[in-house]
């Protein structure tokens, strides 16, 4: 499997995990049993598939110097930025630490989404 294969196909595991991820944590707002540690391990897990994604994207970009889309890129880097500004604001937030994860994780599926449409 080449880079760019592994770099569309794992497009789709950051769009998933991070849906799961946010509807997981919105029904656990609402759901107090749903409320366990692994919610917040599938929540890194989610987030951490953001960074190989870009790290597979700057790859393309910078050693086999494939062409994108300006908005693609974007994407890509609103979404880390997004992980940044979601961790950055547990603290602040920590009454509605599920909303802030659940709305932050289905916002991370839909950036991924239109990086995929924007990038074919």
């Amino acid at each position: 499997m080449s880079v760019s294969d592994l770099h569309i196909t794992w497009a789709w595991v950051v769009i998933f995990s991070n849906a799961v991820a946010g509807l997981w944590a919105l029904a656990a707002h609402w759901v107090a049993p749903l409320r366990v540690r692994a919610l917040w391990w599938f929540v890194i897990g989610a987030e951490v598939t953001i960074f190989v994604q870009v790290a597979l994207g700057v790859w393309l970009l910078s050693v086999q110097h494939v062409h994108t889309t300006e908005f693609h890129v974007f994407y890509g880097f609103v979404a880390l930025i997004t992980v940044a500004i979601l961790f950055a604001y547990r603290s602040q937030l920590r009454a509605w630490l599920f909303l802030l994860y659940g709305l932050g994780g289905l916002f991370l599926m839909g950036l991924g989404l239109r990086a995929v449409v924007v990038g074919l």
